[in-house]
């Protein structure tokens, strides 16, 4: 694709993308039976109440903007969806027959591209779907996080904390599809070891992003911190201590006998009994 084409990307519009297409037909009608989901389409997850009320729309005032639909590729006597899967899947709930349309002659990559450009204009993505998006760009289609950044009108960070939110496992990943996760929250779990279990506390707790940032320097805290020695006399003894203060306590010797002690207080009420705890025997 020539770099003047994808040099404001998103800014442009679905508009500015059809206008680079060949038209086949200008407006038509066809039958809703002869349309396909788009392969390439991004989203996954309808918003059920979202589509109920475009399906009421629907209904009221039928399909004003048409949908962008191309020839099947598998199947000659069907069109596949570009952009409108939304109000395709509304017009079927809403009893429609037909719908209007616009038919295109476009490639794979024009295709994935129209499909992320319409849904991330119009916010409908979650960060999953968006990732995702971007990753086929890359994949599929030899884009590099620079140029995806260039088409879609973000910024290069931008698409690189989306692509890293990838790499989290699977059921934190469903945290984010469901929007029990924001990005901001998602964006803190990146390289935990312990990812999912964080996850839920976060939404068990209703934990905002900067207190689900201080939760998780806890972990970090306590993993750096409490990397017990293998010396299983000191970890008896560490254990002795913790039982009997209930607070948490790390040892550290070193070859030549030296070496620190360390109490964990999370308030100035635990501070003050380590400060008893040790006048009162000393």
């Amino acid at each position: 694709m020539d770099a003047n084409k994808i040099k404001k990307g998103l800014g442009r519009g679905l508009s500015s993308l059809i206008g680079e297409t060949k038209l086949e037909i200008n407006i038509n009608k066809l039958p809703i039976s002869d349309l396909l989901s788009n392969k390439f389409q991004p989203r996954k997850i309808f918003d059920e109440n979202n589509l109920q009320d475009l399906t009421n729309s629907i209904k009221e005032r039928g399909i004003i903007q048409p949908i962008i639909v191309r020839k099947s590729a598998d199947n000659n006597s069907k069109f596949e969806i570009i952009a409108g899967e939304r109000r395709w899947v509304a017009a079927q709930k809403a009893g429609l027959h037909e719908v209007p349309v616009v038919i295109t002659d476009v490639n794979d990559l024009k295709s994935l591209e129209f499909a992320i450009i319409e849904n991330v204009q119009r916010h409908d993505l979650n960060a999953i779907e968006e990732a995702r998006g971007y990753q086929r760009l890359i994949e599929e289609f030899s884009y590099d996080q620079e140029k995806v950044a260039k088409f879609i009108g973000k910024s290069r960070s931008h698409i690189a904390n989306f692509l890293r939110l990838l790499g989290l496992p699977e059921p934190v990943l469903k945290l984010i599809e469901t929007k029990k996760l924001s990005p901001g929250h998602a964006k803190i779990l990146v390289g935990l070891t312990n990812a999912e279990f964080v996850a839920n506390k976060i939404i068990e707790k209703n934990l905002s992003v900067r207190q689900a940032e201080n939760f998780v320097k806890i972990f970090k805290i306590k993993k750096q911190f409490f990397k017990k020695s293998q010396d299983s006399n000191l970890k008896a003894l560490e254990n002795s201590i913790i039982e009997k203060i209930g607070l948490n306590v790390s040892i550290k010797n070193k070859k030549n006998n030296t070496g620190s002690l360390v109490f964990e207080y999370k308030d100035l009420d635990q501070l003050n009994k380590i400060i008893e705890i040790i006048k009162s025997n000393y």
